[in-house]
């Protein structure tokens, strides 16, 4: 069994649970084509946003119930200008891709508490997605070949930019959002949860008792189960259909069923 988890701790649990070997790919993220795609690893580490877009374009993979990465992402929208959000009407904003996980949050907040039409704002992406089948809406425009989010940004090329571990260290840099950690917290505490990033799932042709028991190793060691992933997977997913990340809706229920089909197990065996 093929494991690719960028947490070591985590990474070394599940070889040890099922007998398997670590791919060693960093960042994790690049190891997302090459898994749904090409089947490289029989248990990987993926972005929330990526495993719906494979789920939506049938790929061959499932959700294991763990959460590898969640984090406030308020924050993530920055300048280098006074805080404001209004501000980013009729401004450029630029993100890594269209399809990156923190972006569909971050815009999804934009959309929700703010009121700010995406269409408001000028829209720059520097990478495609993971997944070929998919292509960014009309109303974002791609960089220039070779340009990079955070030197375009520190540059002043971009007004804003959502900027998560590829944030460049500048004194000048300021969240958009005012007292965002804050904002943040209170967003989480409506919610019942805070944002999911990064999740973890598996090849659907993987064998399912090495699967369960990396399954159970992880679930010792990180948040875990279908309860703890319902709330966030379902509003990212929401935001992702809104903005045109997904072809088509994706609930948690199929998730959950395409799961216990892959591992002949009930929900109950997964939290």
């Amino acid at each position: 069994m093929k494991i690719i988890l960028g947490n070591d701790d985590l990474a070394t649990a599940a070889v040890e649970a099922a007998g398997g070997e670590r791919l060693d790919v960093r960042p994790v993220h690049k190891a997302s084509r090459g898994f749904v795609d090409d089947g490289t690893a029989d248990v990987c580490e993926l972005a929330i946003v990526t495993l719906l877009q494979a789920v939506a374009y049938d790929k061959p993979v499932a959700l294991l119930p763990v959460i590898a990465l969640g984090r406030h992402q308020h924050q993530t929208l920055v300048t280098l200008t006074e805080p404001g959000i209004e501000a980013v009407r009729g401004r450029t904003v630029g993100v890594r891709s269209w399809s990156q996980t923190t972006g569909v949050w971050v815009r999804g907040f934009l959309t929700e508490q703010y009121g700010i039409d995406l269409a408001e704002v000028d829209w720059i992406t520097y990478e495609d997605g993971h997944l070929p089948e998919y292509t960014d809406p009309a109303w974002a425009r791609r960089a220039p070949e070779g340009a990079k989010l955070p030197a375009e940004f520190l540059a002043g090329g971009v007004g804003y930019g959502i900027l998560g571990n590829e944030l460049p260290s500048d004194d000048r840099i300021r969240t958009a959002i005012p007292d965002a950690l804050a904002v943040a917290e209170k967003w989480a505490a409506r919610k019942g949860f805070t944002p999911v990033n990064h999740v973890v799932a598996i090849n659907r042709k993987a064998d399912a008792k090495a699967v369960l028991a990396v399954y159970d190793a992880l679930a010792a060691r990180a948040p875990a189960g279908f309860e703890a992933l319902r709330g966030p997977v379902t509003e990212v997913a929401r935001y992702a259909r809104e903005q045109q990340v997904l072809p088509r809706d994706v609930s948690f229920d199929e998730l959950v069923d395409r799961t216990c089909s892959a591992l002949g197990v009930s929900a109950s065996r997964l939290g």
